[in-house]
């Protein structure tokens, strides 16, 4: 009696021992499927950074995506054609960081809308007409060349003085991102904007001559020949504003490079490419457009 439950006791130890190394084992299997399925899929489908633009100025880098580069660039642009100096567009750049993130929203609150939160009911015009980013720009800076030493002030007090906000310090927090696209679109900062833009989206020259010629009117003068766009400026800092704000549009204008000098940037689907030295362009600035 004795000598079988001792059989009985070894039997069930080996069985034991059985069923945990098969469970070890398939466990072993099924880790291995799983850690090739991961490297397949980490090769078939590599992590690509988001599309749009990006800046770096004093070492300080900060993005864009392309609906808000589109909307920066006509923020600047339209300080620009007023005249204004690179401080208007920091001042305006924090403003919309602050009340849209450089959204072109349809809603807000109370009535507000818009790039800037402008109100219909407190005489910023229409929905129509504020819906308009080229209109909100230049509703914005009509009231702030109106505050008193707008140029010198504290820029989240010259903000605020415009704004009205319930949030008074909130424009701080946005400074030196304004302040990074601001010299860079404004040409003060050269080659310093990179892009990525994988849409695909064909040659549209127009988005760019149509856009420089609102901006800067008869100063920047350009030619098309094929696929190949030759701008002529009159010189820095305005050919680097052209070149950076070029790139900002490139989503809509199917831009693949953009050359300044000796200095271009190229379009490349995984990475934000920095600027490489070349030989020297044939104009101030030179914008090949995808085929």
């Amino acid at each position: 009696m004795s000598s079988q439950r001792r059989g009985t006791t070894s039997f069930s130890r080996w069985s034991g021992l059985a069923t945990v190394a098969f469970f070890v084992a398939l466990a072993a299997i099924i880790a291995t499927i799983v850690t090739r399925m991961a490297s397949n899929q980490t090769q078939t489908t590599p992590f690509l950074p988001e599309q749009g633009c990006q800046v770096t100025v004093d070492g300080f880098t900060t993005f864009l995506n392309q609906e808000q580069a589109a909307n920066a660039s006509i923020i600047v642009g339209e300080s620009i054609r007023r005249g204004l100096p690179a401080r208007a567009a920091t001042i305006a750049l924090v403003t919309a960081y602050q009340e849209s993130d450089l959204h072109n929203l349809d809603y807000g609150d109370r009535d507000s809308i818009g790039l800037f939160q402008q109100r219909p009911s407190q005489g910023w015009g229409t929905v129509e007409e504020i819906m308009d980013p080229w209109y909100a720009a230049g509703k914005f800076y009509e009231a702030l060349v109106k505050v008193p030493d707008w140029d010198t002030g504290v820029i989240n007090d010259v903000a605020q003085a415009v704004q009205l906000s319930g949030h008074p310090d909130a424009y701080a927090q946005h400074e030196t991102k304004g302040r990074a696209w601001a010299s860079a679109l404004t040409g003060y900062s050269p080659a310093s904007v990179s892009c990525i833009d994988r849409s695909e989206t064909p040659a549209a020259a127009s988005e760019i001559t149509d856009f420089l010629a609102r901006v800067y009117g008869e100063a920047v003068t350009w030619t098309l020949d094929g696929l190949t766009l030759q701008l002529t400026t009159p010189g820095d800092p305005i050919t680097w504003s052209v070149a950076h704000l070029a790139m900002l549009r490139g989503a809509l204008a199917g831009v693949e490079t953009v050359q300044v000098a000796d200095m271009m940037w190229i379009n490349a689907d995984g990475e934000y490419t920095m600027w490489q030295t070349v030989e020297p362009a044939v104009a101030s600035v030179v914008i090949t457009l995808r085929g």
